[in-house]
């Protein structure tokens, strides 16, 4: 895992701030990117499978790690949480929500425990030819972290065709905005869980965000969520 410099966690705020999500490139190598895809069939990492069709996600499949994580997920998350707080409190600062996310990610995990959140979130996704994941939010329980991340574990256009990754952005009494973007094996993409703010003529008003992909057409796709916040099952 690559070390971020300070300017750099700057980079990230204000892309996260301007547009609800901000590209890492290059944060992590490729031997560690095929290690991850290398242990997917390893059951014993695992709590949960969902098979996507099943419950009209879309097509592919994801498998939901065990406590403890894997060194590198659980590295991630802790690196990651403190240096993304700032900008979580100001969202909630500008939106006027009482929420208060505190700089220490194991005070934060404890909160998730005292609402019966205590099941890890993280999840390696795999999709073949056709698959796709429909427009969502990943919300599991009450305690929510504002901001999440997915790495991409293998190569666009050489690896898979198509599988881009999709943000849609409503905002009251608008259309719907898409962002497409496809990221290089390695990068990390952080963007917003479910809304953020955004600064009108009277201050700042909330647009609620969803992501998805879009059709893989050949190959298989295989990327890394990374949310903070723990489940309730």
């Amino acid at each position: 895992m690559r070390a971020i410099q300070n300017t750099e966690w700057q980079t990230l705020a204000n892309s996260l701030n301007n547009n609800g999500s901000a590209l890492v490139r290059q944060a992590i190598d490729a031997d560690e990117c095929s290690q991850l895809i290398s242990q997917y069939g390893n059951a014993d990492l695992y709590r949960k499978t969902v098979v996507m069709e099943r419950y009209r996600f879309g097509l592919g499949e994801y498998k939901y790690f065990n406590y403890p994580l894997p060194a590198l997920i659980g590295a991630l998350r802790e690196n990651y949480y403190p240096n993304l707080v700032p900008v979580a409190n100001n969202w909630m600062q500008q939106l006027g929500i009482s929420q208060h996310y505190p700089n220490d990610f194991a005070e934060f995990l404890e909160q998730c425990s005292a609402h019966g959140q205590i099941k890890p979130t993280a999840l390696i996704l795999k999709y073949g030819e056709g698959g796709h994941n429909t427009l969502h939010q990943d919300l599991y329980g009450d305690v929510f972290f504002p901001i999440q991340m997915v790495l991409f574990l293998n190569q666009a256009g050489q690896d898979y065709t198509g599988g881009e990754f999709v943000l849609t952005q409503q905002i009251p009494r608008a259309q719907s905005k898409a962002i497409v973007v496809q990221p290089n094996l390695g990068d990390i993409l952080v963007f917003t869980t479910n809304f953020r703010p955004i600064k009108g003529t009277r201050g700042y008003f909330r647009a609620n965000m969803k992501h998805g992909v879009s059709q893989v057409h050949t190959g298989s796709r295989y990327t890394l969520g990374i949310i903070f916040h723990d489940a309730l099952s």
